[in-house]
């Protein structure tokens, strides 16, 4: 059993179809992506704990944050066992986020609950997340926005499902639980009940991915005779990538990228109620159209996500983030200004925002492709995950802290966002200037062996995975 885990074990032999690939990765990433309809849980879990915003908040940066560590510290480690190894980590660690997470919820202690999904769950996020990645783009290496627009878009469809999910089985598991309410709470059992149950069924749907991924031939072994060299010819090394200031500006502009929009998808479902809500009074936004809201962002954050990402393949990945970055700034003023006028401009804007927002993070693989190769690109991809983890923690803690300063949870309104609104179109600006400044990485931090290895047998790696592989 352990030994098909292993990944000369998980190498396609003859007539098997590259495109099993993207399913494998989406099994992996629709459940992960449940992290971005944590906002479904927030209200009740502060009524829950009697605790503020800001205290329930911290359970979701800590994910993200031990998302971006744990990518960070074992995409090496991903890289030499393989994904199907990963992915059965990254299962176990998520399904059991989960358990630990509805353990604390029942005994009423915090800190169990920030072990559980916080820790144990964020380490699940990281390994499964580069995982998929970095395997598309071997079997994809002419396509790579494309590629990880296939997998990266179920991380960011993940809360489509799990929105309306969790409503129904806390409604389930709490008949006084109405998604309808406007002011609808569930109770300890539910939640942790809710937890439980979510956390199974991931288990189930990440092992099956696991099962089906494949890498292509050549990757087992010898691996530098087959890697792509970015667009400039460079194949470097994780070790040499993190020492350019290509990595240190991409790493500030999926900072900057992620802090924005992280900032609206945390505080997604009580953040579109307050926006149409009188002053003091019930807002016109129920619990049902909340979540509702959330799958709506959700969904935009998968297609930006396909749709944008292929479209760096065709402009180019710098142009792409231009987008990102300048176009979302001027939307996140208008936001601000305008958003409270009627629902469908909240909607619209925050739609629009929050698909660059899943554009970016299936953009920077490419990104990363382009300025590296292929050689190390799971483990740059993991260490620039880094960012991540920091916007997790900086993002939400702006939204919330002026929201804690401004009022209590259920009184407030549209002007109690807007100091952290205009703090986000700072944060977007310097995100731009950065990514102006990235230029091509210089020869001196290429793996010269590596190059000439890569040169000379890419082609030829290339049709043979297009010969098999369709």
């Amino acid at each position: 059993m352990l030994a098909f885990l292993d990944k000369s074990r998980s190498v396609a032999r003859p007539g098997y179809s590259k495109w099993l690939i993207p399913p494998a990765a989406l099994a992996v990433h629709l459940s992960i992506g449940q992290v971005y309809a944590f906002s479904v849980f927030k209200t009740s879990l502060v009524a829950h704990f009697d605790s503020s915003q800001t205290a329930i908040a911290w359970i979701f940066s800590i994910a993200i944050v031990m998302l971006g560590l744990s990518a960070a510290v074992l995409g090496t480690w991903v890289e030499r066992v393989g994904p199907r190894k990963a992915m059965v980590a990254a299962a176990l660690c998520w399904g059991s986020g989960f358990l630990v997470g509805s353990l604390g919820i029942a005994l009423g202690s915090l800190p169990i609950l920030y072990l559980g999904y916080g820790v144990i769950g964020g380490i699940g996020l990281g390994i499964g997340y580069i995982s998929p990645v970095s395997t598309l783009i071997k079997w994809f290496p002419d396509r790579p926005g494309l590629a990880t627009g296939m997998a990266i878009m179920g991380f960011g469809g993940g809360a489509l499902i799990a929105s309306p999910a969790t409503n129904k089985l806390l409604g389930v598991f709490d008949p006084g639980f109405s998604p309808d309410d406007k002011n609808a709470v569930a109770n300890g059992t539910a939640l942790a009940s809710t937890f439980l149950t979510l956390g199974l069924v991931y288990v189930v749907f990440m092992l099956i991915g696991a099962a089906l991924v494949r890498i292509p031939p050549g990757y087992a072994e010898g691996e530098a005779s087959v890697q792509q060299p970015g667009r400039n010819g460079a194949l470097v090394r994780a070790s040499q990538a993190i020492r350019t200031p290509q990595f240190a500006l991409l790493w500030i502009v999926l900072f900057c990228n992620v802090t924005a929009g992280i900032g609206i998808l945390e505080q997604a479902a009580p953040m579109i109620q307050d926006f149409f809500r009188s002053d003091g009074g019930t807002s016109s936004v129920s619990a049902a159209e909340a979540a509702g809201f959330v799958g709506m962002l959700s969904l935009a954050n998968m297609a930006g996500r396909f749709v944008w990402s292929s479209l760096s393949d065709l402009i180019g990945r710098k142009p792409t983030y231009m987008i990102y970055l300048g176009v979302g700034l001027v939307l996140y003023v208008l936001l601000a200004t305008v958003g409270q006028q009627s629902t469908a401009i909240f909607v619209i804007l925050a739609l629009v925002i929050i698909s660059y927002y899943g554009g970016g993070f299936a953009t920077v693989p490419a990104y990363l492709k382009d300025l590296f190769g292929t050689l190390e690109v799971g483990a740059i991809h993991g260490r620039l995950l880094t960012a991540w983890a920091a916007a997790g923690v900086v993002g939400p803690l702006i939204v919330n802290g002026f929201l804690d300063a401004a009022g209590e949870p259920g009184r407030l309104v549209a002007d109690d966002y807007h100091l952290g609104l205009f703090t986000m179109v700072g944060v977007l600006a310097v995100g731009f200037v950065a990514n102006l400044l990235i230029r091509p990485v210089g020869e001196k931090h290429f793996d010269k062996e590596a190059v000439r290895a890569g040169s000379r047998d890419a082609p030829d790696q290339q049709a043979a995975m297009a010969r098999g592989g369709n």
